[in-house]
Protein backbone atom coordinates (compact mmCIF):
# COMPACT_ATOMS: atom_id res chain seq x y z
CA UNK A 1 0.00 0.00 0.00
CA UNK A 2 1.54 3.37 -0.98
CA UNK A 3 2.24 5.82 1.81
CA UNK A 4 0.36 9.12 1.69
CA UNK A 5 1.89 12.55 1.18
CA UNK A 6 1.39 13.61 4.80
CA UNK A 7 3.24 10.57 6.14
CA UNK A 8 6.10 11.02 3.67
CA UNK A 9 6.45 14.72 4.51
CA UNK A 10 6.75 13.88 8.19
CA UNK A 11 9.25 11.08 7.47
CA UNK A 12 11.47 13.36 5.37
CA UNK A 13 11.23 16.58 7.40
CA UNK A 14 14.24 17.63 9.49
CA UNK A 15 15.39 20.64 11.46
CA UNK A 16 18.96 21.58 10.54
CA UNK A 17 20.70 24.25 12.61
CA UNK A 18 17.28 25.60 13.64
CA UNK A 19 16.00 25.80 10.06
CA UNK A 20 13.20 23.71 8.58
CA UNK A 21 14.42 21.40 5.81
CA UNK A 22 12.01 19.92 3.26
CA UNK A 23 14.67 19.41 0.56
CA UNK A 24 14.94 15.66 1.31
CA UNK A 25 11.48 15.23 -0.23
CA UNK A 26 12.91 16.26 -3.62
CA UNK A 27 15.60 13.54 -3.48
CA UNK A 28 13.15 10.67 -2.93
CA UNK A 29 11.09 10.01 -6.09
CA UNK A 30 8.33 8.22 -4.15
CA UNK A 31 7.99 11.08 -1.66
CA UNK A 32 8.16 13.71 -4.39
CA UNK A 33 5.46 12.00 -6.46
CA UNK A 34 3.18 11.61 -3.42
CA UNK A 35 3.70 15.23 -2.33
CA UNK A 36 2.96 16.57 -5.82
CA UNK A 37 -0.17 14.40 -6.03
CA UNK A 38 -1.18 15.64 -2.57
CA UNK A 39 -0.69 19.27 -3.59
CA UNK A 40 -2.80 18.81 -6.73
CA UNK A 41 -5.61 16.70 -5.23
CA UNK A 42 -7.65 19.44 -3.46
CA UNK A 43 -7.85 21.40 -6.73
CA UNK A 44 -8.34 18.58 -9.25
CA UNK A 45 -11.54 19.08 -11.21
CA UNK A 46 -11.99 22.67 -9.99
CA UNK A 47 -11.10 24.36 -13.27
CA UNK A 48 -7.51 25.35 -12.51
CA UNK A 49 -5.91 26.46 -15.79
CA UNK A 50 -2.48 27.53 -14.51
CA UNK A 51 -0.22 26.91 -11.53
CA UNK A 52 2.19 29.54 -10.33
CA UNK A 53 5.08 29.25 -7.92
CA UNK A 54 7.49 31.67 -6.28
CA UNK A 55 11.15 30.87 -6.76
CA UNK A 56 12.84 28.64 -5.70
CA UNK A 57 10.98 25.69 -4.18
CA UNK A 58 7.72 27.05 -5.61
CA UNK A 59 9.24 26.65 -9.09
CA UNK A 60 9.98 22.97 -8.50
CA UNK A 61 6.72 22.10 -6.76
CA UNK A 62 4.57 24.35 -8.93
CA UNK A 63 5.85 22.99 -12.22
CA UNK A 64 5.41 19.39 -11.07
CA UNK A 65 1.89 20.15 -9.76
CA UNK A 66 1.02 21.85 -13.06
CA UNK A 67 2.00 18.66 -14.89
CA UNK A 68 -0.09 16.61 -12.42
CA UNK A 69 -3.12 18.85 -13.13
CA UNK A 70 -2.46 18.94 -16.90
CA UNK A 71 -2.02 22.73 -17.02
CA UNK A 72 0.82 25.19 -17.61
CA UNK A 73 3.18 26.79 -15.10
CA UNK A 74 3.63 30.53 -14.47
CA UNK A 75 6.77 31.60 -12.58
CA UNK A 76 6.73 34.39 -10.01
CA UNK A 77 10.21 35.87 -9.65
CA UNK A 78 11.99 37.79 -6.96
CA UNK A 79 14.39 40.60 -7.96
CA UNK A 80 17.67 39.85 -9.63
CA UNK A 81 16.86 37.19 -12.20
CA UNK A 82 16.31 37.82 -15.88
CA UNK A 83 12.64 37.97 -16.76
CA UNK A 84 11.89 39.42 -20.22
CA UNK A 85 8.73 41.24 -21.21
CA UNK A 86 6.21 43.46 -19.46
CA UNK A 87 5.74 42.51 -15.84
CA UNK A 88 3.23 43.04 -13.08
CA UNK A 89 4.95 43.75 -9.75
CA UNK A 90 3.79 43.76 -6.17
CA UNK A 91 5.78 44.35 -3.00
CA UNK A 92 4.80 41.78 -0.38
CA UNK A 93 4.15 42.68 3.24
CA UNK A 94 6.96 41.67 5.61
CA UNK A 95 7.48 37.91 5.87
CA UNK A 96 8.35 35.99 9.03
CA UNK A 97 11.92 37.37 8.84
CA UNK A 98 10.72 40.93 8.29
CA UNK A 99 11.78 40.91 4.60
CA UNK A 100 9.59 42.53 1.92
CA UNK A 101 10.07 40.89 -1.46
CA UNK A 102 9.07 42.55 -4.70
CA UNK A 103 7.43 39.80 -6.71
CA UNK A 104 7.16 39.85 -10.52
CA UNK A 105 4.90 38.04 -12.95
CA UNK A 106 4.98 38.32 -16.74
CA UNK A 107 1.82 40.17 -17.79
CA UNK A 108 1.33 37.97 -20.87
CA UNK A 109 1.47 34.75 -18.81
CA UNK A 110 -2.16 34.96 -17.66
CA UNK A 111 -5.51 35.77 -19.25
CA UNK A 112 -8.93 36.71 -17.84
CA UNK A 113 -10.04 33.12 -18.56
CA UNK A 114 -7.41 31.69 -16.18
CA UNK A 115 -8.09 30.20 -12.75
CA UNK A 116 -4.75 30.16 -10.95
CA UNK A 117 -3.40 27.95 -8.16
CA UNK A 118 -0.31 28.97 -6.16
CA UNK A 119 1.93 26.11 -5.02
CA UNK A 120 4.76 26.49 -2.52
CA UNK A 121 6.56 24.59 0.20
CA UNK A 122 5.51 26.66 3.21
CA UNK A 123 3.14 29.46 4.16
CA UNK A 124 3.87 31.38 7.36
CA UNK A 125 2.43 34.90 7.34
CA UNK A 126 0.66 34.71 3.99
CA UNK A 127 2.51 37.82 2.77
CA UNK A 128 3.91 36.28 -0.43
CA UNK A 129 0.71 34.38 -1.21
CA UNK A 130 -1.30 37.59 -0.75
CA UNK A 131 1.09 39.41 -3.09
CA UNK A 132 0.79 36.64 -5.70
CA UNK A 133 -2.99 36.78 -5.45
CA UNK A 134 -2.79 40.54 -6.10
CA UNK A 135 -0.61 39.90 -9.17
CA UNK A 136 -2.98 37.24 -10.50
CA UNK A 137 -5.99 39.50 -10.04
CA UNK A 138 -4.16 42.53 -11.48
CA UNK A 139 -3.60 40.41 -14.59
CA UNK A 140 -7.35 39.84 -14.81
CA UNK A 141 -7.22 36.19 -13.74
CA UNK A 142 -9.12 34.38 -11.01
CA UNK A 143 -7.61 33.01 -7.81
CA UNK A 144 -8.24 29.31 -7.12
CA UNK A 145 -6.21 29.03 -3.92
CA UNK A 146 -2.88 27.93 -2.56
CA UNK A 147 -1.55 24.44 -1.94
CA UNK A 148 1.50 24.01 0.30
CA UNK A 149 3.51 21.34 2.03
CA UNK A 150 3.45 23.10 5.44
CA UNK A 151 0.64 25.42 6.53
CA UNK A 152 1.68 27.70 9.38
CA UNK A 153 -0.60 30.65 8.63
CA UNK A 154 -3.48 31.93 10.73
CA UNK A 155 -7.11 31.06 10.09
CA UNK A 156 -7.95 34.43 8.51
CA UNK A 157 -5.23 34.05 5.85
CA UNK A 158 -6.07 30.36 5.39
CA UNK A 159 -9.67 31.26 4.50
CA UNK A 160 -8.84 34.36 2.45
CA UNK A 161 -6.21 32.54 0.37
CA UNK A 162 -8.01 29.16 0.27
CA UNK A 163 -4.91 27.40 1.65
CA UNK A 164 -4.65 23.61 1.64
CA UNK A 165 -1.61 22.21 3.46
CA UNK A 166 -0.35 18.65 3.58
CA UNK A 167 0.72 19.22 7.20
CA UNK A 168 0.56 22.06 9.69
CA UNK A 169 3.41 23.47 11.73
CA UNK A 170 1.88 21.74 14.78
CA UNK A 171 2.28 18.35 13.02
CA UNK A 172 6.05 18.77 12.67
CA UNK A 173 8.47 17.45 15.27
CA UNK A 174 9.64 20.05 17.75
CA UNK A 175 13.02 21.59 17.07
CA UNK A 176 15.56 20.61 19.65
CA UNK A 177 18.74 22.62 19.90
CA UNK A 178 21.90 20.58 19.77
CA UNK A 179 23.67 20.33 23.13
CA UNK A 180 26.50 22.78 23.56
CA UNK A 181 29.94 21.33 22.85
CA UNK A 182 32.92 21.93 25.04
Amino acid sequence: MPRDARTLVLEHFRWIDGHADVWRIFRDPTALAAVVAGLAAPFAGLGVTAVCGVESRGFLLGAATAIQLGVGFVPVRKPGGLFPGEKLTHRAAPDYRGLRHELRLQRAALTPADRVLLVDDWIETGSQATAVRSLVEAGGSNWAGSSVIVDQTDEAHRRALNVHGLVTMADLPAWEAAPATI
